[in-house]
């Protein structure tokens, strides 16, 4: 009966014996992604130019090819491979439309396309803003603005 005893209570301490540590979560950093610049986006000067990022859009960066032409280059997780976009200037939308990236959801599909948008006011600035069509109402999600220069 001792033996019986002792076995069980050494069961117990054996099966309670990782509840003593801390109450802090401990993070898994092993496979954590890090987004790496792309060596396209580094300018000639060998600085990388501005490169912009939310949930459905990364890696996503502006050449301006032209005077008022630009070559917008990325990577997009989105419902069918499809990508939707508008140029406003603050007060208004001056040019919109639509990409297909090479993969849909929930692959990360490349983009590149080329627009060319002239301000209306002087003193404005122009944004373009990428952005998913949601699929029930054609809403705006996941948008991402991004300044022209």
């Amino acid at each position: 009966m001792k033996y019986f005893i002792a076995f069980f209570i050494f069961a117990l301490l054996a099966c309670n014996s990782g509840e003593n540590q801390s109450d802090t979560e401990q993070i898994d950093t092993t496979n954590t992604e890090v987004p790496m610049t792309d060596i396209d986006s580094i300018e000639e000067n060998g600085i990388p130019s501005e490169i912009y990022t939310n949930e459905r859009f990364r890696e996503v960066t502006v050449e301006k090819t032209g005077e008022n032409s630009y070559t917008i280059r990325g990577k997009a997780q989105v419902f069918e491979a499809n990508i939707n976009w508008v140029v406003e200037d603050g007060h208004e939308e001056l040019l919109s439309g639509y990409q297909t990236t090479s993969a849909g959801a929930p692959e990360w599909g490349s983009f590149e396309f080329t627009i060319e948008v002239k301000k209306v006011r002087e003193n404005s600035t122009l944004n373009l803003i990428l952005y998913e069509a949601s699929a029930e109402d054609g809403s705006r999600r996941f948008e991402l603005p991004v300044v022209l220069q």
